[in-house]
């Protein structure tokens, strides 16, 4: 883990458990892994969510004792107040897609990672299936969704291999912006790697998540895209030793990081196992 590219931030871990205190219906049931914070409070205007009886309105906090129903289905959910969070980092391959089922019967991300107690897993993001590399996962919706919300400006690096010449004038043009067909984007940062002759391969950094956005920065300077993998999202990291269709579990202080990074509080963490696979 790092803190952007370089980063001087030292470790540091709060194994204290959180007070237990009233908090929003949206907040304890996104924490639990039942959706992202958005779904839920999409239910709650769809009146899906029942509290002691009532229909729940935004903004209601739940108290010790209360009963929740989902489309009448009763809900557990103190266990979610006592949840630790998980993350991992998951290293896709391409030709996996980031869903639970696929009607066309493509491999599926979710049937290759470690069990969970309760909840789900929920990704943070998504990588198209011509795409590899790092996929964050967390059984926590609050720090999912805070990770993905456009006003943390998180960055996103890829390792890109570009077929085509690239010269100064192209780089300048892609960090000062391009017009796409959803409007002006372009790269916050773009570094040569390696290689010779027609493939190269740089580091580039976006933040923003518009779909197929490195891709199509780099495709609307005539040159292809012949290889594309995240290797950096915010602080997590790619580790080198982890292959294909493996994952890392975030230890405690790189759990404190991410958490502190987004601006949440630290709470008492999942010893995870394994780490590595």
């Amino acid at each position: 883990m790092n803190n952007k590219k370089s980063s001087n931030r030292s470790w540091k871990t709060d194994n204290k458990p959180q007070k237990s205190t009233p908090e929003r219906i949206q907040k304890v049931l996104a924490r639990g892994g039942l959706a992202s914070r958005r779904e839920i409070e999409r239910w709650i205007d769809e009146g899906r969510l029942n509290v002691n009886g009532v229909k729940v309105t935004p903004g209601l906090h739940l108290q010790a004792g209360d009963q929740v129903q989902l489309n009448g289905r009763l809900i557990k959910w103190e266990k979610y107040s006592e949840q630790a969070t998980r993350v991992i980092v998951y290293n896709k391959p391409t030709g996996e897609v980031v869903t639970r089922r696929d009607p066309q019967g493509r491999p599926v991300v979710f049937s290759r990672l470690p069990k969970l107690d309760m909840g789900r897993w929920i990704s943070v993001g998504r990588l198209d299936i011509n795409t590899s590399g790092l996929l964050l996962l967390t059984n926590n919706g609050e720090l999912a969704n805070r990770l993905m919300h456009p006003s943390v400006e998180v960055d996103r690096e890829y390792a890109v291999r570009i077929l085509g010449a690239v010269p100064d004038e192209m780089i300048a043009q892609l960090k000062a912006g391009v017009e796409l067909e959803d409007g002006k984007a372009h790269f916050d940062d773009i570094q040569f790697f390696s290689g010779e002759g027609a493939n190269k391969w740089f580091h580039v950094v976006v933040k923003e998540g518009r779909n197929r956005l490195v891709r199509r920065l780099w495709e609307s300077q005539g040159v292809t895209v012949s290889r594309l993998m995240r290797v950096r999202y915010g602080p997590a990291v790619l580790p080198r030793n982890v292959r294909a269709q493996g994952y890392y579990s975030l230890n405690n202080k790189e759990l404190s990081i991410l958490k502190e990074f987004v601006g949440l509080a630290t709470e008492k963490h999942l010893k995870p196992a394994p780490r590595q696979r």
